[in-house]
């Protein structure tokens, strides 16, 4: 393997490489980028950039103007399109653009956080677990996290500027513990998305590829008090974009990296965890494949999640391949061991604790997949009531003793998903329930006490019918009376989705139970003890994985050497329709058609970069030093899928939309001449 990179290496060596890392804000390597490229990274260039980007839901985003306009991918709007479309009508198909504020369409389920401040608690939070049993220490731990979040809001509430969300993140497996606190935007609206046809063109063929030829881009803009929202700190577009080995930055939410976990835990994803996704994921999407062919209606249906599984598919075979790769797991070996000989540990081998502790979740991973995270329920209407039955007991509780999905913290957002008024359809209801359900019985067995309970007089078609067609929460008005009636209305409700939630919760909660305590609350304790042993050899000059929380990372424009061919950094218009077929995923638009003799077939469109990126960066500003933005990120070539685990500077890649196009397509194909003007102020 080339250029392999790992983070128990020395400091120094971790700093040689120019282009890895997901860094804090508050710990970014700025005399590595002064020493490396001499530019000046300031406190005050990382707080404006900062304060401009935005964590989606699901996605980065960026403010791009003074009055609340936003930035961000396509895809990352698929939910929110989709909830504003019908069957007969999709804005998907069809692109969307709002030539008038009026027009501005609010997302239903979609809002924006700011990060604007955060407090170190970690001593406060290890200490509460200190002298107990590694179970009872974890629950002492997450009490102490929903107390702490919730007296961070109570004090924000007395702001003159309005109340904090306040998310306590864990860095470095529990090596650090953070407060960090959001200015939340609830109101996003969406103002412009072109048509999937050139949005995602090139479909799954093209996903992690380059090079790539597709607009995915979205412009929503943030209202508060049905306003639009003043934004003083944003980043205006460069609409000439970056040369070739340009320094770049990428500020963002990168989801989730595994590259501080043990040997041991990466083997249970290659062996355990991996596979079983794949399986479950391929299967589902043949039938999702096979329902949008009935009709037009239904291939409509089936788009936006269609894309996602193939997504997820793609991402979970190429992190196998890369988990199946020998060199790494050596490496992985070495590293452990120079850090066991360096790093003063005493008692007992926290490596050795960790490989007890997946010994027993190979025991309870099914049943833990299946039952309690509700892989055997594939329903948003079995979510709904799931949300509702536990939400009445919860909520009778204080709430440093409530599972932390319904802490006071967490409820305003639970409660907005919940009552968001967005399509159901029942079809496509009963695919993905009776799928799942047929899966649960495949994979625990028929005699499972859940299985039998549920499925010993039906079939999981009879059972996923039924219960599609008799329940009401389809009804955005009832799920808001069942949970403001709390307990009382649940137990009253006989509501087949609602018995059904009811009937498998302890189940369901006797599962979460041993997971916690007997592999989460294990796992945390020696992860803990391998956090404290490798800040005491190396300190804080390497990062912590990714939290889908904000991070900064820096990389140059470059393209990358493939199978002894160079690749460039760079794509150009004419060569989208020179691929193009006239068929989905290959089809370029009527409007772009209509005016194609008026377009600069010579226009950058996509742009390969350095910078270290997962997902939860879709969507995230590509920034110059000067705080412009130069591309918007979208997608990694094939080989960053390996990125979860390890970073190889000679091939990983990011790759962003170029701001050239994005003027071209708003000024000649979409008449949005003032669209461009907002993006460009200053």
């Amino acid at each position: 393997m080339r250029g392999l990179v790992l983070l128990a290496m020395s400091a120094a060596f971790m700093q040689a490489q120019a282009n890895e890392g997901m860094w804090t804000f508050d710990d970014f390597p700025a005399a590595v980028v002064k020493n490396s490229f001499g530019v000046d990274i300031t406190p005050r260039w990382l707080e404006h950039v900062r304060l401009s980007t935005l964590r989606l839901t699901n996605c980065t985003a960026s403010f791009v103007s003074p009055e609340g306009l936003i930035l961000t991918n396509h895809h990352c709007m698929e939910s929110c399109l989709a909830e504003l479309s019908s069957k007969e009508g999709s804005l998907l198909e069809l692109g969307f653009h709002a030539t008038t504020r009026r027009e501005e369409l609010r997302c239903p389920a979609q809002y924006a956080d700011v990060l604007v401040g955060t407090e170190n608690v970690t001593d406060e939070v290890l200490k509460a677990g200190t002298g107990l049993s590694e179970a009872a220490a974890g629950e002492a731990r997450k009490e102490r996290l929903t107390l702490l979040e919730q007296a961070c809001e109570q004090a924000s509430a007395k702001r003159a500027t309005g109340k904090l969300e306040c998310q306590s993140v864990r860095l470095y497996q529990g090596g650090q513990y953070f407060l960090y606190k959001y200015k939340r935007y609830a109101d996003l609206r969406l103002v412009f998305a072109p048509e999937a046809d050139i949005a995602a063109f090139g479909g799954d063929p093209d996903n992690f590829q380059f090079p790539r030829w597709t607009l995915d881009l979205s412009i929503l803009r943030a209202y508060e008090d049905n306003k639009p929202a003043r934004t003083p700190n944003f980043l205006p577009v460069d609409f000439a974009g970056p040369r070739a080995n340009q320094l770049v930055f990428v500020a963002g939410d990168p989801g989730a990296t595994a590259r501080l976990q043990t040997r041991a835990q990466v083997q249970f994803d290659r062996d355990v965890a991996l596979p079983v996704t794949l399986m479950r994921a391929s299967e589902l999407r043949g039938r999702y494949i096979q329902f949008g062919k009935n009709n037009a209606g239904d291939e409509r249906i089936i788009r936006a999640p269609l894309d996602t599984l193939q997504n997820i598919i793609k991402v979970r075979r190429k992190e196998l391949d890369a988990l199946n790769d020998d060199a790494f797991l050596a490496a992985k070996s070495r590293a452990e061991e120079e850090l066991r000989a360096a790093g003063g540990l005493e008692g007992a081998d926290p490596w050795d604790e960790i490989s007890r502790a997946l010994n027993r979740e190979r025991a309870l991973y099914l049943p833990y997949i299946f039952i309690e995270n509700a892989g055997g329920f594939g329903s948003a209407l079995f979510r709904d009531a799931r949300v509702l039955v536990r939400g009445a007991d919860e909520r009778l509780k204080s709430n440093k003793d409530r599972l932390r999905e319904f802490t006071d913290s967490a409820l305003p957002q639970l409660q907005r998903d919940l009552f968001a008024n967005v399509p159901v359809y029942p079809e496509f209801e009963v695919l993905t329930l009776s799928f799942s359900l047929e899966r649960m019985r495949e994979w625990l067995g028929p005699d499972h006490p859940v299985v039998r309970r549920l499925m010993g007089q039906e079939s999981p078609d009879e059972l996923a019918t039924r219960l599609i067609a008799e329940t009401k929460l389809d009804d955005a008005t009832l799920r808001r009376r069942l949970w403001e009636g709390g307990k009382a209305a649940i137990d009253a409700s006989h509501d087949p989705m609602i018995e059904l939630a009811r009937s498998i919760d302890a189940d369901a909660r006797s599962i979460r139970r041993q997971f916690e305590d007997e592999v989460e609350a294990p796992i945390t304790a020696a992860s803990s003890r391998i956090a404290a042993a490798r800040f005491k050899v190396y300190g804080t000059h390497i990062y912590p994985d990714a939290t889908f929380t904000p991070r900064l990372n820096y990389g140059t424009v470059q393209g990358w050497v493939e199978n002894s061919v160079a690749v460039e950094p760079f794509t150009y218009l004419d060569r989208a329709f020179e691929r193009a077929t006239g068929s989905t995923p290959f089809k370029i638009p009527a409007s772009w058609m209509r005016v194609k003799a008026q377009l600069d077939m010579r226009t950058p469109f996509c742009i390969a970069t350095s910078n270290d990126i997962v997902g939860g960066n879709s969507g995230s500003p590509l920034i110059d030093a000067s705080g412009k933005i130069v591309g918007l990120m979208f997608d990694g070539n094939i080989h960053s899928i390996a990125g979860r685990y390890w970073f190889d500077p000679e091939v990983n890649r990011a790759v962003a939309v170029h701001p050239a196009i994005i003027r071209e397509a708003l000024t000649k194909v979409y008449d949005a001449s003032m669209l461009v003007a907002e993006l460009a102020a200053k």
